[in-house]
């Protein structure tokens, strides 16, 4: 009988219908078949406060702290990118946000930070890069300084996210064990403007990127993206 169900499973796997719930072990080949740019050069598909953002030479920026957003929502997908921080840059990548009009505790938000500021690091885990934004720290710092382009690749598949940045796994959650919007499972308080248990929020929406935070810049490039099953 195993003889008999193994090569049927491969047979799905290669069909697409078995879906494996495990991240990338390593930063993903955006040039395969299913990947495709977030945005367009020209951001005529993407959702952001006119004369703000701005794409050059493919690097994608902003000069005041209003966020640029997916044109629609997404459930399971993949999506990997590059990012380059500038001294005290405090950015992040949004995701699962159902109100971009009040995006702060209606998603969640991969944390992009210079930790190797006099600010963020000394700053809370949770505010550090890598980290769930106020929830969860990453399990170690893996970006660079500030001038050089970082690799992200994070994964979501309805209430499981994981964080792959530089080749490192630095972060996972699994949405259903955040039940409280004050505490964290292990009993650290959440900051007060997130009171929203992440239990509870959808797990389908736009995808964001913060701009010009604290009067630091934030670069972006080569975003991409794969939908999941």
């Amino acid at each position: 009988m195993k003889k008999i169900l193994f090569p049927c499973f491969l047979f799905l796997i290669s069909c697409g219908i078995v879906t494996a719930q495990v991240p990338p072990q390593k930063h993903p080949d955006t040039g395969q078949p299913g990947w495709k740019p977030l945005f367009q050069p020209d951001l005529s598909d993407a959702a952001y406060p006119t004369g703000i953002w701005r794409m050059e030479k493919g690097v994608l920026t902003a000069t005041e702290d209003l966020n640029i957003w997916s044109n629609r929502p997404y459930d399971n997908f993949i999506i990997d990118l590059e990012f380059k921080t500038a001294d005290g840059t405090n950015s992040g990548v949004v995701v699962y946000c159902s109100d971009t009009a009040n995006w702060i505790p209606n998603s969640i938000e991969v944390q992009i930070a210079d930790d190797y500021s006099e600010e963020w690091s000394k700053a809370d885990p949770s505010w550090q890069c890598g980290a769930f934004f106020g929830h969860k720290a990453p399990t170690q710092s893996a970006v660079k300084k500030p001038g050089k382009w970082n690799k992200y690749t994070i994964t979501c598949q309805d209430n499981r996210i994981w964080i792959l940045l530089n080749g490192q796994q630095v972060n996972e959650i699994d949405l259903t064990q955040w039940t409280s919007g004050s505490k964290t499972p292990d009993g650290k308080d959440i900051p007060s403007w997130l009171n929203k248990p992440w239990a509870t929020l959808p797990t389908r929406g736009y995808i964001g990127f913060q701009g010009k935070h604290a009067g630091a810049p934030i670069y972006f490039r080569n975003i991409m993206i794969k939908e999941l099953p």
